[in-house]
């Protein structure tokens, strides 16, 4: 099938030939023509698959015959959340692109910069708003933002919005919009409480799932490394030494993480970036922007970054902490053998991780192959850390076992 097919009108095929896209992606083929029946849907297809072009085109196809001549007073008539200031940003550059040849028009609206410029926008008037919750809310507040005349509402990495505690916010948002209009529910998985939302704000939706959303990316080769996690350091700049090379993504588990390994990597000579969401705006997009130009090949970052951000050719992926949530390790792998390349992913698991292994395994269906021939091997007879109750002081409970303790004398691995 090729986009023509999609029944997408001349201005909008002209913007994606001049992106260089000749066929729809699977999510793009079969999310496009339900949308254009105006049918409310809950899409789940795996990170980097074209999702964004699935929501947009249609959009921009419904909107093109309705769109008004001038800027001056045109009403919000879709509105896109994102859960993140660098999936928004994405978002509106994918807008602008396939809008060019139309007079329709987008802004953008996120935390963390100064609000005064946003508001000068938006009394313009503009035909598509993409907004992170909270700044949302808080132009509405201001009555600013007018959401009266939405017709299309989309939630963008629904479930990625809820694990960052939006949910609240998503619920009044969609209560501000009009009650007769068509909502849009993309998420990476749909895990319980992304049903739970879809079924309470959605109208009868039409579900799409692209297969192999929870399988591992296709051409990504695994690898495990037991370590301890004292070591981590240490291995990290072993393999980046001898083993891993070109464009890198490294994630750790918490925003502290991520500045000690930059600081380490720069120490040892390395073009490291860094972002996770106490550094300012500016400073993430610098960082995002010179990893994309290559001026810095290694990009540490918070989970806040495993999806949605638009970066190509990644050739490895290091999870220098693993995630306790298992989707979180494919959307982290996904970073790498985009758009049937090749990549390599690298884990590391401590002694207190070694859960996180079995959960993820699970998920995948895969036993990832592990790599015991390193300078750093953690002790085989190092058991996973639990959670012991305390008795009023700082000393656990002695003598006394879990049932957890008592089940299973399985592998770990």
């Amino acid at each position: 099938m090729n986009f023509k097919q999609l029944h997408l009108n001349r201005p909008i095929l002209r913007a994606i030939a001049e992106k260089g896209y000749d066929n729809p992606t699977p999510i793009q083929e079969l999310a496009i023509p339900v949308i254009l029946e105006r049918k409310d849907i809950v899409a789940s297809a795996q990170t980097g698959t074209g999702k964004t072009a699935a929501f947009a085109l249609p959009i921009l196809q419904q909107l093109y015959d309705k769109q008004d001549s001038g800027k001056k007073g045109k009403k919000i008539r879709a509105l896109i959340i994102s859960p993140t200031r660098e999936l928004a940003i994405q978002i509106e550059e994918n807008f602008k692109a396939y809008s060019t040849h139309t007079l329709l028009t987008s802004t953008l609206v996120f935390g963390g910069t100064a609000i005064d410029p946003q508001k000068e926008i938006l009394k313009k008037g503009v035909d598509i708003l993409i907004a992170t919750p909270g700044r949302l809310l808080d132009l509405h507040k201001q009555d600013v933002i007018n959401l009266d005349y939405v017709e299309t509402l989309v939630l963008d990495e629904a479930d990625l919005m809820l694990d960052m505690g939006f949910i609240d916010d998503v619920k009044k948002i969609e209560r501000l919009c009009p009650s007769t209009k068509q909502t849009l529910l993309f998420s990476a998985t749909i895990p319980y409480k992304v049903e739970q939302l879809a079924n309470g704000i959605l109208d009868n939706p039409t579900r799409i799932e692209v297969s192999g959303t929870t399988s591992g990316a296709k051409g990504v080769s695994q690898l495990l490394y037991f370590v301890p996690k004292k070591d981590k350091n240490e291995l990290c700049l072993h393999l980046l030494r001898n083993t891993i090379k070109g464009k890198i993504i490294i994630f750790r588990r918490t925003k502290y993480g991520v500045d000690k390994l930059e600081q380490t990597l720069l120490k040892n000579g390395y073009k490291a970036v860094s972002i996770h969401g106490d550094k300012s705006q500016s400073m993430r997009q610098e960082a995002l922007n010179d990893f994309k130009k290559g001026d810095a090949n290694i990009f540490i970052a918070t989970d806040v970054a495993s999806r949605g951000i638009d970066i190509h050719d990644i050739d490895a992926v290091i999870n220098f902490d693993l995630p306790s949530v298992p989707e979180t390790y494919v959307h982290r792998i996904g970073r790498t053998a985009r758009a049937g390349g090749t990549g390599s992913s690298y884990s590391f698991c401590d002694a207190g991780e070694k859960n996180y292994v079995i959960a993820i395994q699970k998920l995948i269906r895969k036993h990832i192959s592990v790599e015991e021939n390193h300078p750093f091997p953690l002790d085989p007879k190092a058991k996973p850390i639990k959670h012991v109750k305390k008795s009023g002081g700082s000393k656990h409970k002695k003598g006394r076992k879990s049932n957890r303790s008592k089940v299973k004398k399985k592998r770990w691995y």
